[in-house]
């Protein structure tokens, strides 16, 4: 299984981005995708995760009605809006996946993509 996070980049403060998350095999079929991210300097912080269902969906207040995901199982992708960016929102975004939002462990990650916001 492959995660491979892309859609980073440059934008100013209050602009937007989309993050994709391409994932091999039919991961997004039985699994729960999660968006994290990690500012230099920082500690890693889970951004947000959706359930297999595409039901339930876990944002972070810190990106809590700026942030959607979403998913094209079609596709074996999945989204991450990102609406209203802040400097803060400044980092190295992953996307990874685990059986479901309340499992402990997650199983499989992809490479981060950075994203950059400028006041």
């Amino acid at each position: 299984v492959q995660l491979q996070a892309s859609g980073g980049g440059s934008v100013q403060a209050g602009g937007s981005l989309r993050l994709s998350c391409a994932a091999s095999g039919q991961i997004l079929d039985y699994s729960a995708i999660g968006w994290f991210r990690q500012a230099p300097g920082k500690e890693r912080e889970e951004v947000s995760c959706e359930s297999f269902t595409g039901l339930t969906r876990i944002y972070a207040d810190a990106v809590k009605g700026r942030f959607t995901m979403s998913r094209d199982t079609a596709k074996n992708t999945a989204q991450l809006q990102m609406n209203s960016l802040k400097p803060d929102d400044t980092a190295v975004y992953y996307c990874a996946a685990k059986t479901n939002c309340n499992a402990a462990l997650w199983s499989y990650w992809g490479q981060g993509t950075q994203v950059t916001v400028s006041s």
